[in-house]
């Protein structure tokens, strides 16, 4: 995976609707790859106590699908649900579905601001996951999530970022106030072009590359 060449914000969009429009592949299989290859990187780590906060897109998605693989590890984890209900949907909405059917804690922190309740459920974790918002943002981030980043950052709990540190931006490698600072990013694909910027660098901890079952004929033709 080494050699493959960086994925920008438009190329990881391509990858997504090739895969369903041409190769036939459901987004939920992506998603289902992208969230179990990540939980299987945190458990080589031997977390404890997992507290998983979701946005309301894809990057959501992918932490349900982390919650899911962990719990079934008897890893104990809770989700951290940082947008109303209403705004998950599509394959983020199958898996939320599940993960509420499998009994799996889900605490609302969807009001603005934050209540203090979320300060003590970082206190709790010895890991945090941002599956908040993903490599399709290019503004700061807004409440609640913006008050959650700042409390992450401020936490002694270590942070895995999923597919991108909440808040960076992937093509450039700038980061918005505020963002995440991540001890290891699991990314998608390959790497991001702006994940090679010094502005980058303090953000994305270790980056480690997940696979999520492309076929090497899409991923030619993504990157020409």
């Amino acid at each position: 995976m080494s050699d493959r060449p960086l994925l920008t914000r438009e190329q990881s969009r391509a990858v997504d609707v090739l895969a369903a429009e041409k190769y036939h592949i459901p987004g939920v299989i992506l998603m289902e790859n992208a969230g179990r290859g990540s939980a299987e990187l945190l458990l080589a780590r031997q977390p404890k106590q997992v507290l998983i906060c979701c946005g309301p897109g894809n990057n959501g998605g992918d932490g349900y699908v982390i919650a899911r693989h962990l719990d079934l590890a008897g890893v104990p984890v809770k989700v951290a649900l940082l947008c109303p209900r209403d705004r998950i949907q599509g394959d983020a909405l199958i898996n939320f579905t599940i993960i509420e059917a499998a009994g799996i804690e889900i605490l609302d922190f969807a009001d603005e601001p934050l209540c203090p309740s979320f300060e003590e459920q970082l206190d709790q974790a010895d890991w945090v996951i941002d599956a908040m918002l993903g490599t399709g943002v290019t503004s700061p981030p807004r409440e609640p999530i913006a008050s959650a980043i700042h409390q992450i950052n401020a936490s002694a709990a270590q942070v895995m970022a999923i597919d991108i540190p909440s808040g960076l931006d992937c093509d450039e490698g700038e980061p918005n106030e505020p963002t995440i600072v991540a001890d290891f990013t699991a990314t998608f694909v390959t790497s991001k072009p702006g994940y090679a910027k010094p502005s980058a660098e303090p953000y994305l901890g270790e980056v480690h590359i997940v696979d999520i079952g492309t076929p090497r004929a899409l991923l030619r033709e993504v990157f020409g």
